[in-house]
C-alpha cells in the first residue's frame, strides 16, 4: 500500500520525472503589506522631519521617525529578496528603496563645505584690521556686540616640503583677506557623510536641516588658522583666552559650537580658538626628521603649532584690543593635555600667564594617554614607513594627505623631543620648571563612559557586572586591583558593579592625572582651583566633554535650538560656571560677587568645587582610588 503523500514531497511525485514541480505559492499580501507600510512610514518620517524643523518638536521623535523610515524600507526590501515575487516588483522595489535612502543621504545629510563664521544671511562686515602681515575683514555678530574674524593664518601651510617641519611664520599678503569662514580642519579620519548624518540624527539627536551653518567642515593639510572674537567698540587692552580643542590629538576643530567665543567676548575678554596639526601630520616621529631639523625635533608638530599660535597672539592680539601680557590658555581632553605640556615647554615661557585644564593631563608620572616614550614614537614612525613602502622621508612626503591619513597606526601622543619638551612634563614639574602662575582644572563625574561603553558593546563581551567586573579590572591593574576594589566597596547588583568599573577607569584615565597635575602645581607655590562637574542632563550629562558648553556660556542658545536637552537649571549653572571662568581669565581667581566661594586647592587635595545641582565645596568622590592608582603608576613604565 502506498505511503500517504505529503504536500510538496518531491520524492513521491508521480508522472514524468522531467515535469516542472511547482513550489507552494507565497502569500503576496505580505509583500504588499510590507511595501505599503514602508512607504507610509517613510512619509511619516519625512513629515515628522519637517514638523520638527518648523515647530521645534521633540527631537527624539525625529530620531525615532528616521529609524522607522530607514528601518522599514530596508526591512521591506529584504523581505522582497526572500520572497518569490515577479522580477518587475523586485526591480521597482529596489529602485524605490535606493531612491528613498539615497535622497535622504544626498539632501538630508550634511556636506563638507566651509563653515561660515556666523549663520546669518544679512552679514555686516567689520572694519579692516591691519595685522603684522596684512589686512583682514571679519563679520559683526547679529546683536552688534562682537567682531568675529575666522580663518586667520598664523603660519605657512605645512604642506609639501613643510610637512613634518616646525611651523614657519606666515607670509605677507596683499589686499584685504576675507575672514568670514572658518579655516579647514586638519585632515583627519572620519565617517562617510551618510554615516555622519545618521549619527547626528540617531545618536546625538541634534541634526536639523540648516543650509547656512554646515555641520561638516572641509578638511585639508593646510590647516594652521585661528579665530578671534573681540568685543565691538573696545578701546582698552582686554584679557585674552586662547582655547585649544580636544579630540585625542586625532581629530577636532577650532570652530566647535560648544566653545564658540562670542558669548565670553561679551564679558570683555578677547577669545582666540586655534587649529593645529593632528594624527600622522601632527605627531609622526622619525629619526630622519630629527636629523634634518635644525632643532633636532620630531614627533611634536601639533604642539609646536600651538606654540606658534601663541607667538601670533603675542604679535597681533593688540590689534583686537587684547592684552598680550594677560593671556590664559585653556583646553579640554587632548586640548587640556596640550595645556599641561605648554605649561612646561621652554618655548612657551612668557607667552601666557594662567592655565585652564578640563579632563586631561600629561603632568603625571605615567600618563595613560596622549603621551608616549620617544622609543615608542620612533618605532611607530618606522612602521608607518614600511606600511607605505617608503625608504626615505622624501618618499613619504610625496604620499597624498588623503592616503596618508588612512594609516592603521594612531599617532595620538606627544613625546620628549629635546626641544619643545626636553623632559617629561612630570619631571619638569618635579624640578619646578613650570611657568603658569595659576591653574583652574578639573574633571567630570563619569568621564570614561563614552569610551568604555563602545568597547564592551562592540566586542561582544557584554557590560561589566557582578560576575566579571573584578576580573576585568584585574587585567589592567594587576596587584593593585584588590586595593581599588576595597576602596570601592562591595556592589549590591550589576548596575553598581558597572558603575564601580567605570569610576575606576575614569579615575585612572582622567581624575588621577588631573589630581597629580594640581598637586605638583601646589607644591610649586601657585594658586590652584579644582572642580568636579556633576550636572546630569538629557544629552552628554557628566560624560567626557559634557561641561564645555556650560563653561563657555553656549548652553542657552543650544537650549533654544534643542529644548529637550536642557532645563533652566542648566542655564543657571552655565552662567555660574562662565562667571568663574571669566573671573579666572581676568584675575587668576575665579571668585567674585554673588558666586559660591571656591576655595583654593591645598594638600592633601581632598576638596573640590562641585558644579552640579549644588555648587559648593565637597570631598572629592574619586579621591579614594588615588592611592592605589599612584602605587600602580609608580610600578609602571612609560610606553
Amino acid at each position: 500500500m502506498d505511503e500517504e503523500k505529503k504536500p510538496g514531497d518531491v520524492s513521491q511525485t508521480q508522472g514524468d520525472p522531467n515535469q516542472k514541480i511547482k513550489e507552494p505559492v507565497k502569500k503576496k499580501r505580505h509583500v504588499g503589506f510590507i511595501i505599503t507600510f514602508s512607504i507610509v512610514m517613510g512619509l511619516v518620517g519625512i513629515l515628522l522631519f519637517f514638523l520638527s524643523d518648523m515647530f521645534g518638536l521633540n527631537y527624539y521623535a525625529l530620531a525615532i521617525a528616521w529609524l522607522i523610515y530607514v528601518g522599514f524600507v530596508v526591512f521591506g526590501y529584504t523581505f522582497l529578496i526572500r520572497v518569490r515575487v515577479r522580477s518587475w516588483i523586485k526591480v521597482v522595489s529596489t529602485i524605490g528603496a535606493v531612491a528613498i535612502i539615497g535622497s535622504f543621504v544626498a539632501f538630508g545629510g550634511p556636506t563638507r563645505e566651509a563653515k561660515r563664521a556666523y549663520a546669518w544671511n544679512e552679514l555686516v562686515y567689520t572694519d579692516e584690521v591691519s595685522l603684522k602681515h596684512g589686512k583682514i575683514r571679519g563679520v559683526v555678530s547679529r546683536d552688534g556686540n562682537t567682531n568675529i574674524y575666522t580663518g586667520i593664518p598664523y603660519a605657512q601651510a605645512p604642506v609639501g616640503e613643510l610637512r613634518w617641519k616646525e611651523p614657519k611664520e606666515e607670509l605677507d599678503w596683499q589686499g584685504v583677506k576675507d575672514c568670514t569662514y572658518f579655516g579647514p580642519r586638519c585632515i583627519q579620519g572620519g565617517n562617510p557623510v551618510w554615516l555622519d548624518s545618521a549619527q547626528k540624527i540617531v545618536i546625538e539627536q541634534s541634526y536639523i536641516p540648516d543650509f547656512e551653518y554646515v555641520p561638516l567642515e572641509r578638511q585639508s593639510e593646510d590647516c594652521l588658522y585661528l579665530n578671534v572674537y573681540s568685543p565691538k567698540g573696545a578701546t582698552e587692552n582686554l584679557p585674552v583666552l586662547v582655547y585649544i580643542h580636544g579630540g585625542s590629538l586625532l581629530h577636532g576643530s577650532s570652530s566647535g559650537d560648544e566653545y564658540n567665543g562670542e558669548a565670553l567676548s561679551k564679558r570683555n575678554i578677547v577669545v582666540v580658538t586655534i587649529a593645529y596639526r593632528l594624527n600622522v601630520f601632527g605627531y609622526f616621529a622619525h629619526p630622519a626628521l630629527a636629523e634634518e631639523s635644525p632643532n633636532h625635533t620630531t614627533g611634536n608638530y601639533g604642539l609646536l603649532d600651538q606654540i606658534r599660535a601663541l607667538e601670533w597672539v603675542r604679535d597681533n592680539i593688540g590689534f583686537f584690543h587684547g592684552d598680550k601680557n594677560n593671556v590664559t590658555i585653556a583646553g579640554e581632553s587632548a586640548g587640556s593635555s596640550s595645556v599641561s605640556a605648554l605649561c612646561v615647554s621652554p618655548l612657551s615661557n612668557g607667552l601666557f600667564k594662567k592655565a585652564i585644564g578640563e579632563s586631561s593631563s600629561v603632568a603625571t608620572k605615567i600618563p595613560p594617554h596622549t603621551f608616549r616614550s620617544k622609543q615608542t614614537a620612533m618605532e611607530m614612525g618606522e612602521n608607518i614607513m614600511k606600511e607605505f613602502n617608503c625608504k626615505t622621508i622624501e618618499e613619504l612626503r610625496a604620499i597624498p594627505a588623503e592616503t596618508l591619513v588612512k594609516t592603521r597606526f594612531e599617532n595620538n601622543s606627544m613625546t620628549v623631543d629635546g626641544y619643545a619638551l626636553p623632559k617629561t612634563p612630570y619631571e619638569i614639574y618635579q624640578e619646578g620648571g613650570n611657568h603658569e602662575e595659576a591653574l583652574l582644572h578639573g574633571c567630570n563625574l563619569q568621564e570614561a563612559d563614552p569610551f568604555t561603553i563602545p568597547q564592551w558593546l562592540f566586542s561582544g563581551a557584554g557590560s561589566p557586572n557582578m560576575s566579571n567586573y573584578a576580573q576585568r579590572l584585574r587585567t589592567v591593574f594587576k596587584d593593585q586591583t584588590d586595593a581599588l576594589l576595597e576602596a570601592a566597596g562591595q556592589p549590591k547588583n550589576d548596575w553598581e558593579a558597572y558603575r564601580i568599573y567605570n569610576d575606576i577607569i575614569s579615575s585612572y584615565w582622567f581624575n588621577y592625572p588631573d589630581y597629580s597635575w594640581g598637586k605638583q602645581a601646589i607644591n610649586n607655590g601657585e594658586n590652584v582651583y579644582r572642580y568636579i562637574f556633576t550636572k546630569e542632563n538629557r544629552y552628554m550629562g557628566t560624560w567626557h566633554s559634557g561641561e564645555i558648553i556650560y563653561a563657555y556660556d553656549n548652553l542657552e542658545p543650544m537650549k533654544a535650538k534643542y529644548p529637550y536637552r536642557y532645563t533652566d537649571k542648566d542655564v543657571a549653572l552655565s552662567k555660574t560656571m562662565a562667571n568663574y571662568w571669566v573671573n579666572f581669565i581676568k584675575t587668576g581667581d575665579p571668585n567674585g560677587t554673588g558666586l559660591p566661594t571656591w576655595d583654593k586647592d591645598a594638600l592633601p587635595c581632598d576638596k573640590v568645587l562641585e558644579l552640579g545641582e549644588n555648587v559648593s565645596m565637597i570631598n572629592d568622590p574619586m579621591k579614594k582610588y588615588f592611592g592605589p592608582l599612584e602605587n600602580f603608576e609608580n610600578a609602571a613604565k612609560l610606553n
